[in-house]
Order: C-alpha cells, then structure tokens, then sequence
C-alpha cells in the first residue's frame, strides 16, 4: 500500500497505536473520577510550553534545536503538579483548579504567541495534528512515554481504582492519595504533551474521552470498559490516520470525527440491544 511507502507515515501509524491505546487507558480513570475536563486544562498549558520554546528558538540556538515537545511535557507536568496543588487549597471547590490552570495556559498561550509575532506552520501544526510533521524521535519519544505509563499504571493500578471510585474510602484505608494522584496527573500531562503530533493540543482531550464514554455505554464492567476504550481509540486512529492521508485531511480532526462516529454507533447499538430486549419480554409477557 502506498501509506507505508514513506517514512513519515510509518512513524505517524507507530505514534497512532501508541497513542490510541495510551489515551484511552487514562481515560477511563479520568472519566470515572468524573474529571473529563483536566485534559483539556493540560492541553492549554502544553500550547503554552510550544509557544514559549519557540518564542525562544528565535533568539537561542540552545532552544531552536529542541524539539518544543520536551518544552510542552515540562509546562504540561508543571500544569498538573499544580492543579492537584490547587484542589488541596480548594477542598471544598476542588473543581476550581481546573478552570483556573486552563485560563493560565490560554492566557500564556496568547502571550507567548504574540511575542513571537503570531502563528507559523509548526505551531499550526500542534494545535491541530499533522501526521507529516511526525518525526522518528517523536515514535521514541512517545514509546518511552508509553513504557512509563504501562510500569506505573501496573504498579498502581488497585490504588488508582480505589481512589478514582471513592477517594475519602481510599484515605481512610490507608491509600496514600497525594502522592499517587499525583503521579497519575503527571502521567497524563506525558500523554497529552505526546500526543500533539497526531492529534494536535487542542484535540487531544477527545481521544481520552471520547472512546471512554463510548465504552461505557457497553461494558459490564471495569476492566471491559479498558478494553473497548483501547479498542475504539485504536480504531479511530488507524482510520483517522487513513483517511486523512487518502482524502488530504487534517489527522487530528479525522481522529476525532471518527471517535465521534463510533460513540454514535454504539448510542444506536444500545438503543437498538435494548428496544429489541423490551420486545422479546413484552411478547413473551
């Protein structure tokens, strides 16, 4: 097939899969802990740290030749340092500290960007995806990313699922929330800094939900809703990333159109599954 014939569309399916079953794993205890919004918080800040690294490039050879990634997963982990900083000063409003990060990620965003005197193709680039902007160093740079947060999910796995249902019941089981909650959001900042190639900042925060809420809608279970969350985030990234190389598409927004897709497909299937269950009982009533 002439999709794998060049490189950069190599290095952007490895980056999909990657990111397609990183995104969704997150996802769901981002979900579950009703938290939906914290991506699109870390997002904001990430497009503040591209900004800032290539406000630098123009006037240090030390910044022009980093890759601004590096930049946005520093902001985007710093951005989630202090959210979960923000809840522990507004306990009882703890939603506060996600509305507050976003403002100071758009507001820096603008900053940054007018200084270095408006958009260019790079920074147009990350806000929106762009598989031909998808290096070999970005596929190891994610993979690192996705070694991280496998070992460390797996290691804390039963402490995040408790604390993602009931974090008081947590605290008083012993469950040292701080620190792991902490951990958790930073590994999500890794994630959403990770992604930008693909999906671009301002898209990203629907590949951790969008294929979440389309889970939910079939699962039995937990660990189900896992598993379809990574099998429908892998499937709109492959077909997003198809799609938008044979039609000449923007990849972040296909990802998402095609996410969007499949959580309609499964509202249809459950309305279907159930409106034929209502029937087999009433005939059989």
């Amino acid at each position: 097939m002439a999709f794998f014939q060049f490189e950069f569309l190599q290095n952007a399916l490895l980056t999909g899969l990657m990111i397609g079953l990183l995104a969704p794993v997150l996802g769901v205890f981002i979900v579950v802990r009703k938290q939906a919004l914290i991506a699109d918080s870390l997002s904001h800040i990430t497009l503040a740290g591209i900004a800032a690294n290539l406000l630098l490039g123009k006037g240090s050879s030390l910044f022009a030749g980093l890759n601004p990634v590096y930049m946005g997963m520093a902001f985007s982990v710093a951005g989630a340092i202090l959210i979960e900083q923000l809840r522990k000063v507004y306990k009882h409003y703890e939603e506060l500290a996600i509305p507050i990060i976003m403002s100071a990620g758009i507001g820096l965003s603008v900053i940054f960007i007018s200084l270095a005197d408006g958009f260019n193709t790079d920074l147009f680039n990350y806000l929106f995806g762009s598989i031909i902007s998808v290096s070999r160093s970005d596929v190891w740079t994610i993979f690192a990313v996705l070694v991280v947060v496998l070992v460390v999910l797996g290691a804390l796995y039963k402490e995040l699922f408790v604390l993602s249902f009931d974090e008081e019941q947590a605290r008083l089981s012993g469950i040292k929330g701080g620190w792991i909650l902490l951990v958790f959001m930073a590994l999500t900042a890794l994630v959403i800094a990770a992604s930008m190639k693909i999906v671009g900042i301002l898209l990203v925060s629907s590949l951790m939900t969008l294929p979440v809420a389309a889970s939910i809608r079939l699962a039995r279970g937990f660990k189900q809703a896992f598993v379809l969350s990574v099998v429908f985030g892998e499937t709109a990234v492959i077909s997003g990333l198809f799609l938008s190389y044979y039609l000449d598409l923007a990849s972040g927004g296909t990802i998402v159109i095609c996410s969007v897709i499949i959580l309609l497909l499964t509202m249809l299937y459950k309305k279907w599954s159930v409106s034929k269950g209502g029937k087999y009982v009433e005939s059989n009533s």
